[in-house]
Formats: C-alpha cells, structure tokens, sequence
C-alpha cells in the first residue's frame, strides 16, 4: 500500500528529504508546503509534487496524507508537531523540537495522546562509520567505557543573521554532539560543564553566541566525555569520534573522496576531509528516512525517538547555563521517564 507525504519546509533539507523519499517503493510526495512557492514550480514538476501551498494546513486537513515531515525553521516545530499528531499524522521533525524544554515536552505529549510516531531528525545516527562504533560498544568490545571524545568542526562559520535565530551554537551544533554522546555510550549524562569563546567572527559574539567550544561530560556510568566544537576548519567538515574502555578502543575517522595516501621522501599526503555536511553524511540522510518509513510500515519503535530530542536538549541547556555559570550544572533524570515519552 502506497503511504502519502507531506512535507512542510522547503528549504535545502525539505528537498533531501523528498529527493530521498523519492527513492523509496511505494511512498509518493505529494504536497510542499513552504512561506513562498512561486520559486519552487519547476523544481515540483521534476519532482512529482501535485500540490505546492503557502498554507500547512491544507496538508494536515488532506486524508490522503498519512505522514507529514517537519523541515521549517526550529521555532515552528513544537506547534506544528501538535497540530500534525492531532491531525494523527505519523511525523518526522528536523532538530531540535524545540528551543525550550517545556514546549518540547507538550509537543511531545500531544504525540503520545494521538498515538502517532515521532521521529527527530538527529541523522548522525545512521551515518555506518558511527553506527558501528556504537554496536562495538554494546557487544563489549572496547571493554567497560572510560572516555568519549568527539570532534565536531564545521568548513567556515554561518552568517551573523543565521547564529541571531539559531538557538545558540550548544542548540544548533552541539546537540548533534549530545545526541551522539548519548547514542555511543549508552548512558545518560549527569554533569555538563562548558567552556565557550568567540575566535573565529567577532559577528558571532556581537549576535551573542560563541563558536568555539570545550563541553566536560559525565556520565550515569562512571564514564566521561569531551566534546570540541568549533564554527571553522581551514581544511574541510571535521567529524571524528574515539571510545576508549578498559579492553580497547574504537575509533571513526573522519570521511575523505578518496583512501590513497601519497608518500615520498618530502612529504605524505591524503585528501582532506569532505567539506560540507551534506555530503559528509548523503547516505545517513537516506537511512534515517528509510528506518523512519520501516517503522510506520511495521508498527515499529523509531529510531531516534522524542524522547531522545528531549535529552539532547537538557543537555544542551544545562551547557549554555554552566558557559554562563561557569561552574559545572548537574542533570536529574527521576522526572524523565522513557515510558511516559514518545
């Protein structure tokens, strides 16, 4: 049976998604939604979209659509996740649910009374070199886990009107880093302590945001974890990740064109890493679509549930607090409960 979407968000990550969606049997795009469309014509026709509209609702009031995706801009998901989970629409937002907290948990509880899944869009996850990482880890391989460290470095800083209305780099970057940390190590953070400065656009500071950082983590496990950011890496997108416990270590590297290393008597060289995200991660945007369509079809747990958006954001949270602190800030867990989250 052919299962219908709609996507609300066409901007560069609405059309991977209905590019990717494409690609699957027996699923049709069939409506867009987005502020303006009259630029978008063209490219429906190509795609196979019958329906553009500058009105959400009209998705949400359509039958025929059973799955809505959720790709406009972060201060518009909690309302829409609401509105799609009272429709009973099946929806897959992009990060993070929200800005707050408390408008991530009512949205999410407005999924749990529809009885509809929710899928947030943290795609990292499936990307196979982490995924990988995270099946060494819960098959014991590197041992009882001791450290995490994570490297996250984008190509070249966002403008200063993007950081204005990003949430802040810890919402924006980091909580892809904090979905990560949780996923690979299987254990809930408890402590955050950040370390934020502004050195690479002095922009980003007068917007009133860092784009260099050291994040401190404890976990409920004993373990502890390191994440590094920063807004430029001269050379290209830097994502690498080391586990290391007390049988081993694992590590993913970062993904290059090519693994040819040239070495001479001057010099050893390989490429750089890729430089942006989309194609750093092309095919885990195709998997997490595809993990999120094998869910509704067999009435499946999502992969990347609300609640894990939710912990992500506490997370990111307690770091802009601890940066604005200075001291570490400690994460409770007793009112959080998986079961009473979607």
């Amino acid at each position: 049976m052919e299962m219908t979407v709609g996507i609300i968000g066409a901007g560069r990550i609405g059309k991977i998604h209905v590019e990717n969606l494409r690609k699957l049997r027996n699923v049709k795009v069939k409506s867009v939604s987005d502020v303006q469309v009259s630029h978008l014509q063209d490219w429906a026709k190509e795609t196979g979209i019958e329906h553009l509209t500058t009105d959400y609702r009209e998705l949400l009031a359509d039958s025929s659509i059973s799955v809505i995706f959720i790709c406009s801009p972060t201060n518009t998901h909690a309302d829409l996740i609401r509105e799609a989970a009272e429709a009973g629409k099946h929806i897959f937002c992009e990060k993070p649910v929200s800005f707050t907290v408390e408008e991530t948990e009512a949205a999410l509880a407005a999924v749990k009374r529809a009885g509809v899944k929710l899928q947030v869009g943290f795609n990292r996850r499936f990307d196979a070199n982490f995924q990988k990482v995270r099946e060494l880890v819960s098959e014991g391989k590197v041992g009882t886990p001791n450290i995490l460290r994570i490297t996250s470095r984008d190509p070249e800083p966002p403008n200063a009107a993007y950081i204005r209305t990003s949430g802040g780099l810890f919402m924006d970057m980091t909580i892809h880093d904090f979905d990560m940390a949780r996923y690979i190590m299987g254990s809930e953070v408890v402590e955050v302590h950040a370390h934020g400065a502004v050195l690479v656009d002095p922009a980003i500071g007068e917007a009133g945001d860092i784009d260099t950082a050291i994040v401190s983590l404890k976990f409920a496990n004993g373990a502890l974890g390191v994440i590094e950011n920063s807004r430029r890496a001269a050379y290209g997108y830097d994502q690498r990740l080391e586990i290391f416990g007390d049988k081993g270590a694992a590590q993913a590297e970062n993904v290059r064109a090519n693994t040819v290393k040239l070495a001479t008597e001057d010099y050893v060289t390989t490429e750089k890493p890729l430089y942006f995200f989309l194609e750093r991660y092309t095919q885990a945007y195709v998997e997490e679509v595809i993990q999120f369509i094998q869910a509704i079809e067999n009435d499946a747990p999502v992969s990347c549930s609300g609640f894990d958006g939710l912990q992500a954001e506490r997370i990111a949270k307690a770091a802009r607090t601890s940066l604005e602190t200075g001291v570490p800030v400690k994460l409770t867990h007793e009112t959080v409960k998986r079961s009473e989250i979607v």
